[in-house]
């Protein structure tokens, strides 16, 4: 090849990486929009542990945070029935693991709707769906505690692991949580 075909084709390099660029935003946009959708639970036994009096959530979106089987949880309680929750007269309640799917870090409850569409630059698309969500600061994955957990925004597409519930006297008590997921990240 001489200089002349050389200058002739020098616009096929940045073509060409205008295209590999394209491509691979292409593939994580598909990546990240892809969600899996919780199913029944598939709880693992675990030692029997209390978390919290029956009174210490009143209302609906009490929240109680807690460790368990050495992950941080936090139990809810929640307005609806979710799969894997705990209805008790009349009253539902969930927990989930607090250890964002995709890369660990630490998720928290986000009461205000206003702070989730600014922060997490994420807003419900429905107006039914303005209530509290959990999100991770980290990179900005939001979950849907009335969805089971399930990763509704973010890198993460993997539902938050759900921790089992039972009554015993007056008290919520875990005893059992689902794996965490093989492949997150």
């Amino acid at each position: 090849m001489n200089r002349r075909t050389l200058l002739e084709r020098w616009w096929l390099i940045p073509v060409g990486l205008t295209a590999s660029a394209f491509a691979g935003l292409g593939l994580y946009a598909l990546r990240v929009s892809r969600k899996s959708v919780p199913g029944g639970p598939q709880f693992q036994a675990g030692a029997a542990q209390k978390v919290s009096a029956f009174s210490n959530l009143g209302d609906d979106w009490a929240e109680v945070n807690f460790v368990y089987a050495g992950r941080p949880c936090t139990l809810l309680r929640l307005p609806a029935a979710t799969l894997g929750s705990l209805e008790l007269e009349g009253r539902h309640y969930a927990a989930f693991s607090r250890v964002c799917t995709h890369l660990g870090c630490t998720v928290n409850l986000v009461r205000d709707t206003e702070v989730l569409a600014f922060s997490f630059n994420y807003r419900a698309p429905d107006p039914e769906g303005q209530h509290p969500y959990l999100g991770c600061p980290c990179h900005y994955s939001v979950f849907n505690p009335l969805a089971s957990g399930e990763a509704v925004f973010g890198k993460a597409h993997l539902p938050l692991p759900r921790v089992r519930l039972e009554r015993r006297g007056g008290d919520l008590w875990a005893t059992g949580i689902e794996p965490a997921p093989a492949n997150a990240g």
